[in-house]
């Protein structure tokens, strides 16, 4: 069973009961309304795909607030979005938070509780739709560049998908500094004019634009 078949909506906290006493390993994931999620689920989701026995409630917390604080409720762990929690039985073996979820820490937590069975199962791609268009607008100019800038940048930072770590990775290359995500986007702008890459703008996002049709060409095989 693919990771897509194994994730769940939570929407209500009978919902939360249900999930968590029908599947005894499962992984609580509380998406925010920022890029810290795409992020976050990115680096979350290769630790996911290619175990077969764990359900994944995905967690909307501001549509689904009563939701959220009843996982906080019943686990006894302090609400965070995003934020990951691994049960067993119902009962939480580890959390991770906003920046802290990283390869570096999951990596040694999986490892303990539930090593992968090496599966092989192929990551799931989300909607590029809007990046696309926008790279498409920009590169036949009808965007400057500090238009472009800060239509990217703020399309990045409000972007709560959940997408594999393959795409947060490819969207998050093209201003740098993929360390501090939660940079303003004036400062990126401003940093980038004191440092110009080896590459012009419109070189890299043309590298981008080809990389993700490439991506999604791999996807539609």
């Amino acid at each position: 069973m693919n990771l897509r078949e194994r994730m769940v909506e939570l929407r209500t906290p009978e919902e939360v009961d249900r999930f968590l006493d029908e599947h005894p390993w499962a992984v609580i994931f509380k998406a925010g309304t920022c890029h810290k999620t795409m992020q976050g689920w990115g680096y979350l989701e290769p630790f996911l795909r290619d175990r077969d026995e764990l359900w994944v409630g995905i967690l909307r917390v501001v549509e689904h607030r009563p939701a959220s604080n009843w996982v906080a409720e019943r686990s006894g762990v302090v609400h965070q979005s995003p934020q990951v929690i691994l049960f067993h039985q119902g009962r939480p073996l580890f959390d991770l938070d906003n920046w802290d979820i990283t390869p570096q820490n999951l990596k040694p937590l999986f490892d303990r509780y539930l090593p992968a069975q090496n599966a092989n199962h192929s990551p799931a791609y989300s909607e590029l739709e809007p990046y696309k268009r926008l790279l498409d607008a920009y590169l036949a100019g009808q965007l400057s560049d500090s238009e472009f800038q800060w239509s990217y940048l703020n399309l990045f930072r409000e972007d709560a998908s959940l997408r594999s770590r393959e795409e947060f990775e490819l969207l998050n290359s093209l201003f740098g500094n993929p360390d501090t995500p939660h940079i303003h986007p004036a400062e990126i702008i401003a940093f980038e004019a004191q440092h110009p890459q080896t590459l012009p703008l419109k070189d890299r996002a043309r590298r981008l634009r080809e990389a993700l049709e490439e991506l999604g060409s791999t996807t539609a095989r």
